[in-house]
């Protein structure tokens, strides 16, 4: 762990310093606040800081303010102030302006050492509860099985690119992919294997799609793509290509390859043709990739996202 010294006495700091090394600690020592404060946003694996309230520059209290109010994106630093006030003024002030913590000088060592373990334990805290935060955020973003988006994130990002569509006048092309007969792979062969074929196909959108392209699991064995700037014409050549793709790579985790296809339906929205929103659009791709499996599966039929189309079938 690494911890910043901002001392301007050089007997304090180099005693500071050696101490700290002694305990194990990777330290960074530097006389003035400005400098502190250089190193703070220079160098972002600082936990702890050891802060002198008077000296050159930035005073300790400054610094600390500055920790908490601009620095918040990075890992917390905790922040211990060295004084030689022992007014409890003083030092309640240095707690309300985001010191975690403050001794008095001349300090002891001992009580230093301990102090340190309690803000080590602290950031260990705070490790665990930001690991924690994050993980809990990819659960509610990714599916579990494709790690593709969720349906919930990939119909607000839907939402989004939708709205700038709108507004800049550009052409943006929505696509619903299922793959068939997939209860057969369900029933016939486990459902192990059809969680496979699951990522079989996943992997083969997210690799086949361009960067700025959406693409998430809408649910069961059908996927949602949403593809920005791209009219008919070139919505449906990639919706083609998909499935050609698809149909030429046969699943080979069997001892005999198994063919998988799927069926697509689409439809492109242009804000001067249809006024149409995200669930009218979805309506209308969801009746394409209806067509699509009534005439044969395996094909990839595309409709118009004109107002009276999507009624209800």
């Amino acid at each position: 762990m690494k911890i910043l010294v901002a001392e301007d006495e050089a007997v304090s700091r180099e005693l500071l310093t050696s101490l700290l090394t002694k305990w194990g600690y990777k330290v960074v020592s530097v006389a003035d606040g400005n400098e502190a404060w250089r190193m703070f946003q220079e160098q972002d694996d600082l936990r702890i800081a050891i802060l002198d309230w008077m000296m050159p520059g930035k005073d300790g209290v400054s610094l600390c303010r500055l920790i908490r109010d601009k620095l918040k994106d990075g890992g917390y630093i905790y922040t211990i102030i060295l004084t030689a006030r022992d007014d409890k003024e003083d030092a309640l002030a240095g707690l309300a302006a985001g010191a975690d913590d403050y001794i008095t000088k001349p300090f002891n060592s001992e009580e230093l050492r301990i102090r340190l373990q309690i803000g080590k334990r602290i950031l260990d805290l705070e490790r665990t509860l930001q690991d924690a935060y994050l993980e809990m955020k990819r659960l509610a973003t990714f599916d579990a099985l494709t790690g593709l988006w969720n349906r919930r994130v990939v119909l607000e990002q839907l939402e989004k690119e939708w709205d700038r569509s709108t507004r800049e006048g550009k052409a943006l092309s929505i696509v619903l992919a299922d793959i068939d007969h997939f209860k057969h792979f369900n029933d016939h062969y486990g459902h192990a294997l059809g969680d496979r074929v699951l990522i079989h196909l996943s992997h083969l959108l997210r690799d086949a799609v361009r960067p700025y392209d959406g693409i998430g699991r809408y649910g069961g064995e059908e996927f949602l793509l949403f593809l920005p700037e791209c009219d008919e014409q070139r919505g449906y050549q990639i919706a083609e290509r998909l499935r050609k793709e698809l149909e030429s790579r046969p699943f080979k985790e069997e001892e005999t390859p198994l063919k998988i296809t799927a069926s697509f339906g689409g439809t492109t929205f242009l804000a001067n043709r249809c006024r149409c929103n995200v669930t009218h659009l979805l309506k209308v791709a969801d009746d394409a990739l209806y067509e699509a499996k009534n005439a044969g599966r395996n094909r990839v039929v595309w409709l118009p996202s004109t107002e009276d189309n999507g009624a209800d079938r």
